[in-house]
């Protein structure tokens, strides 16, 4: 018997040893729970009930999950239940805590299924947990009445049956097909070692790129240099200010800085541009659009 066996075993064992809570019992725990934050009393509620968060994690082992963690998570929902349940509404706590304990199973499983998120909507849930139940009687009910159906018609029929859009029984669909795979695997025996991680396309600039492109960023930051050393030092502000910030003032603040008026201030600046315009030209002709 392995460690984690043997660890379920135990649990399970003390979980049937607990105390069986008649109505009145468990009310009482749950007022003094709920009132007092009586923890004796949320304790004894809990392990009263632990037989059915076992029982009802034991329903999804289906899914690949240890067991350990499923009771884990029954547990953690079993918790929940108690501390959000309301004895004044007249409810068995165990007829309560059944969707918490399933709720917390539930998301568990989706949460572990793959390294992609399955999602976690309600009809997303749904599917995940009914659709190949759903597809096996559809195809069995086909089956018996001579009908063949094609994949559109039976997701169609599952979405219907469901109540989930078309769109999620398709995706569902694939999430479902295949486990996931490591990008070190080997794609197959023939491609020599081959790995996935090698086929995927490298999206990133290559190095001849990234220095084609540093080379042009210098060139250019050169060439503005000296056309900038073309104009005056209140040209070069007004440039500075209007074209180089991370957000360009505005004639008019401009304009209250320098004791000018607005128009002057965009006079100065066209003539500015003009200036380096020319400059440009002269070093070289492809770099015009650049300033503009």
């Amino acid at each position: 018997m392995t460690i984690q066996t043997a660890h379920e075993f135990s649990l399970t064992r003390t979980a049937m040893k607990a105390e069986l809570l008649d109505a009145e019992t468990e009310l009482e725990l749950a007022y003094a729970w709920r009132d007092r934050r009586d923890e004796a009393a949320l304790h004894r509620l809990i392990t009263a009930y632990m037989r059915l968060a076992i029982s009802m994690a034991a329903k999804f082992k289906r899914y690949g999950a240890p067991m350990n963690d499923l009771i884990q998570e029954a547990g953690l929902g079993l918790m929940k239940a108690a501390d959000k349940f309301d004895p004044d509404r007249g409810v068995r706590f165990s007829t309560y805590a059944v969707w918490w304990i399933k709720a917390s199973i539930q998301d568990h499983v989706m949460r572990n299924w793959s390294m992609v998120r399955t999602g976690s909507t309600s009809s997303q849930k749904s599917l995940f947990f009914n659709m190949r139940r759903v597809q096996a009687r559809l195809e069995r009910e086909a089956s018996a009445s001579g009908e063949i159906l094609d994949r559109y018609q039976l997701r169609q029929m599952i979405s219907t049956e469901i109540g989930v859009p078309l769109q999620d029984v398709e995706m569902m669909e694939g999430r479902l097909s295949g486990s996931d795979y490591s990008l070190n695997a080997t794609q197959s025996a023939e491609d020599e070692g081959r790995q996935w991680i090698d086929a995927l396309v490298d999206e990133s600039a290559q190095a001849a790129e990234t220095v084609e492109n540093r080379h042009d960023t210098e060139q250019l930051r050169n060439w503005l240099l000296t056309a900038m050393q073309s104009l005056n030092e209140r040209e070069r502000f007004i440039v500075r200010e209007r074209k180089l910030r991370d957000q360009p003032r505005t004639l008019e603040s401009l304009g209250d800085e320098l004791k000018l008026s607005k128009e002057r201030v965009r006079q100065l600046e066209a003539a500015a541009f003009t200036k380096m315009r020319r400059s440009l030209e002269n070093q070289s002709s492809e770099v015009f659009h650049f300033l503009m």
